[in-house]
């Protein structure tokens, strides 16, 4: 499984987390296998302001992700990842990345429901 968690900084699982997807500066990758972190990547995101949420909807489905794991997010990221079968999933407690990882393989993470969704556009 192919899980991205919306980061501040290329740190890896040391980094801190970003408290919204569209604007985050980076998606840290992580492979999971077996209930186990197999491989880090932090990925550079595009630009926001230049592509729109849509744009970095798109870059995030170009990383062949299975999971996203967010702080927040709009309604309308949230229906494309799940039209496109990328679970989303919201954790808003846990601030590093690691951390938050942990909790996601320990299956304490809950799915983003369309009312957990900020509701801007």
């Amino acid at each position: 499984m192919k899980l991205a968690i919306p980061s501040e900084t290329a740190d890896g699982l040391k980094s801190m987390r970003s408290g919204h997807f569209g604007h985050t500066p980076y998606f840290t990758v992580i492979d999971i296998e077996n209930g186990e972190i197999k491989s880090v990547e932090p990925v550079k995101n595009v630009d926001h302001d230049t592509v729109g949420c849509g744009g970095v909807i798109d870059f995030a489905l170009s990383l062949g992700i299975d999971a996203m794991l967010t702080v927040g997010m709009g309604r309308p990221p949230l229906t494309r990842f799940t039209n496109s079968g990328v679970k989303v999933y919201s954790e808003r407690e846990t601030p590093i990345v690691g951390d938050a990882a942990a909790k996601f393989i320990a299956g304490e993470c809950a799915l983003m429901s369309i009312d957990d969704a900020c509701a801007h556009h």
